[in-house]
């Protein structure tokens, strides 16, 4: 799975490597413990355009009675999206894009605290989630609520010795056709749902600070030098 990730590379770090245009410097500064239900950035086309905006992470299908369920679909298995009723359609007509520069997976170590491990690429300082995003209304505000998830996939090498899942990273020449609305072809689309190159890859242990979602600050990707 992927339940925890941080972006740290600046507005126009993201501006350049998706393409879109000036973003609020505000909404995409620097974060280093990103977490489910929090407003998170996301790259996505409307009628041609391509443009950043903001989506709250955890998705809420249309026809959900309730936004609880978001909590629960953060994740959405590549290997299942046409099949899932929460995810079939907006795989279909509405994916995205998660801008980010690496995450978070918890490995078990003996009786204790699991022990947290940072993933990073090592040569692009940002890079993209496959995502997909719906509109929920809810009927007692009236507001319209924006939500997103992170496709997942099985684990490459790196990942393996601490967990059986991974994010789907895309690569930088398939984000014109994973955001274009009129590709429907989800035979196609599912070819780019696999593991990134491992050896593009890297990883180390980070503090276990890391845990609390409410902290937030660029030390928590500090390398722990002594396990």
């Amino acid at each position: 799975m992927c339940g925890r990730f941080a972006s740290k590379g600046s507005a126009k770090d993201i501006e350049k490597e998706f393409k879109v245009g000036r973003l609020n410097k505000l909404k995409f500064a620097p974060r280093y413990n990103i977490a489910p239900s929090q407003e998170i950035g996301a790259i996505l086309e409307t009628d041609g355009e391509r443009i950043a905006t903001e989506l709250r992470w955890g998705l809420i299908p249309s026809w959900a009675k309730d936004a609880g369920v978001g909590n629960k679909l953060i994740n959405a298995r590549a290997e299942t999206l046409c099949e899932k009723p929460s995810f079939k359609n907006a795989f279909r007509a509405r994916r995205c894009i998660i801008p980010a520069s690496g995450f978070y997976e918890w490995a078990k170590k003996g009786a204790g605290a699991k022990q947290p491990f940072y993933f990073y690429l090592k040569e692009k300082p940002v890079f993209g989630f496959a995502g997909l995003r719906e509109e929920w209304l809810d009927r007692e505000s009236g507001e319209l609520v924006e939500t997103c998830t992170i496709i997942t996939t099985e684990a490459n090498e790196v990942l393996e010795p601490v967990h059986d899942r991974m994010p789907v990273i895309l690569k930088a020449e398939d984000y014109d056709r994973w955001l274009d609305a009129q590709v429907k072809d989800t035979a196609a689309l599912q070819t780019l749902l696999t593991p990134y190159p491992a050896d593009e890859m890297a990883a180390y242990a980070v503090g276990k600070a890391v845990n609390n979602p409410a902290y937030d600050a660029p030390e928590l990707i500090d390398r722990l030098n002594s396990l």
